[in-house]
């Protein structure tokens, strides 16, 4: 075991959201998050355990820890001298060879897998609970109680596109987060049957009078009022944060209320629903 990390060998052994044994603390002290989503939630709930976080934790604004490169590179020598009591990952948003090395290094590290709304607070209730041993968060059963009512069914749902890229242009697919939140908005997800998760797509089949909507995140393509919309003609765009729609924190909370404001074009500040041609 690295120098300074201090899993309990008394305690019985627990299984990430991929069921590998990892060794815990009975509080972790020093976290190292490696997804933005997850960087925040663990910042929200006690700030001062969290000692590591990647360029691109973006939330919280005033977030002050050591930075240990992005998601897809982060710097395992940085990681292992910060001694953490647990590394947090995601499946999809880090690499299974840096977890491997960080593991190999001696470096507990918790991987979440989440692809649906439900999953996202089942993975969340165990990260805090079982892996830091915190208990569970207040934001995360505020988020739970503002995503249990079911989407209304008494009315035509909205055939909807999330783009994640331009040039070549891609969307959200099959058994994604988003998808999934799509859904529970009461919205049509357009490309829930796709062969992949992330697909490219044509501009003419997504500019196409069979969407009623195509939403148009800031991440992690940055499009903005002019750069994207202006590519529509048939169909009506939406720019929206990318936060509300992929992240699986504390955003929950106002994700679905602010989501449904939007797509209804009730929303009295922030992206607008716009019409092209």
């Amino acid at each position: 075991m690295t120098a300074g990390i201090s899993a309990d060998p008394s305690l019985p052994p627990v299984h990430d959201d991929l069921g590998a044994e990892v060794a815990t603390t009975a509080a972790a002290r020093r976290v190292v998050s490696l997804v933005p989503s997850l960087t925040e939630a663990i910042a929200t709930t006690r700030r001062a355990a969290l000692v590591g976080a990647t360029e691109w934790c973006t939330h919280p604004a005033d977030l002050d820890v050591v930075r240990v490169r992005g998601t897809k590179n982060p710097d395992t020598r940085v990681i292992v001298a910060l001694a953490p009591d647990l590394v947090v990952a995601n499946q999809e948003e880090n690499r299974a060879l840096d977890v491997q090395r960080l593991r190999e290094a001696g470096v507990p590290v918790w991987v979440t897998r989440i692809q649906s709304v439900d999953e996202a607070f089942t993975s969340m209730r165990r990260l805090f609970d079982v892996a830091l041993g915190w208990g569970v968060p207040g934001w995360l059963e505020e988020a739970e109680s503002a995503w249990a009512t079911p989407p209304a069914t008494d009315a035509r749902r909205p055939r909807t596109a999330v783009a994640v890229w331009r040039d070549p242009w891609m969307v959200v697919g099959r058994d994604t987060f988003t998808g999934d939140l799509l859904r529970r908005l009461g919205l049509e997800h357009a490309y829930a049957g796709a062969e992949d998760r992330y697909p490219h797509v044509d501009l003419a089949d997504l500019d196409s009078p069979d969407l009623d909507l195509v939403l148009l995140p800031d991440e992690p393509y940055v499009f903005t009022a002019g750069d994207g919309p202006e590519a529509f003609a048939h169909v009506r765009t939406a720019l929206v944060s990318g936060r509300l729609l992929t992240w699986y924190g504390p955003s929950l909370r106002e994700a679905r209320r602010r989501l449904s404001e939007l797509v209804s074009g009730a929303a009295p500040e922030g992206p607008q629903i716009t019409r092209q041609g």
